[in-house]
């Protein structure tokens, strides 16, 4: 089957993806530089004529769906993380994963493409793709004319400026010393994750010490917003029987 049989549209790969669950991924695709994602290609699209020459871009548009949400009805109203979660504006005013149609799309970098056992395997920066995420289509970014410095965007012309502290207990920072030795950048991208501040927005304002948990790289990682501007990672431990 193609995508063209009775106009249904099939992944072409799946993307490998430290994010194993959808609390902490980045609201937006760049915000967490250091994560490192891999678009792995399926039959018949592993095909390395298919990629030839997508090496001399710098930056990729990826279009997936959003697979975990095809049990969720859609609706017209939603409330951004942005605006506090308190204020409706309309679905397609928004960039909400729940939407009549499951399909999001992604600006990322391009790291490298390569072959592993027959694999084609495209490594890319700053994806905001839940692990097992059906990718639909690749497109090269092209700068003259999908860059457009001046357009407006309502609420969201620039990142949140949350001015969040990352702080690590040493019980902490001894478990990363010796997961950093397969991933060197889990530290980062910890600290890139929590500087977004991944609590609903209701509770970001909240003065409770809640301990909160995320799974990045099969590891869980535990952590407290001291304040509104300091989040301390209290401990992370390996998950020995991961989903994916």
């Amino acid at each position: 089957m193609n995508s063209t049989d009775e106009g249904k549209l099939i992944p072409i790969g799946y993307i490998r993806s430290p994010y194993k669950e959808k609390f902490a991924i980045p609201r937006q695709p760049g915000l967490v530089t250091s994560a490192i994602s891999e678009l792995h290609l399926v039959h018949p699209f592993n095909d390395p004529n298919a990629v030839r020459g997508l090496e001399q871009f710098s930056h990729l548009w990826v279009i997936f769906e959003f697979h975990q949400n095809k049990q969720q009805e859609w609706s017209p109203l939603i409330r951004p993380p942005r605006l506090g979660g308190n204020t409706k504006i309309g679905v397609f005013a928004s960039r909400s994963s729940f939407r009549p149609n499951n399909i999001g799309m992604s600006a990322v970098k391009l790291k490298s493409i390569c072959t592993k056992n027959s694999q084609i395997i495209i490594e890319i920066y700053g994806g905001d793709f839940v692990d097992g995420t059906p990718i639909l289509d690749i497109k090269p970014y092209v700068p003259y004319s999908d860059s457009i410095p001046d357009a407006a965007a309502s609420y969201a012309i620039k990142p949140d400026n949350l001015n969040v502290e990352v702080e690590f207990t040493q019980e902490s920072l001894e478990t990363l010393n010796i997961v950093a030795a397969d991933i060197p950048n889990i530290q980062s991208t910890i600290t890139q994750v929590l500087i977004q501040d991944p609590r609903p927005g209701y509770r970001r304002h909240s003065e409770e010490l809640k301990t909160y948990g995320m799974t990045l790289y099969n590891y869980n990682i535990q952590f407290k917003f001291i304040s509104a501007n300091l989040v301390q990672v209290l401990a992370i431990s390996k998950i020995e029987n991961p989903e994916f």
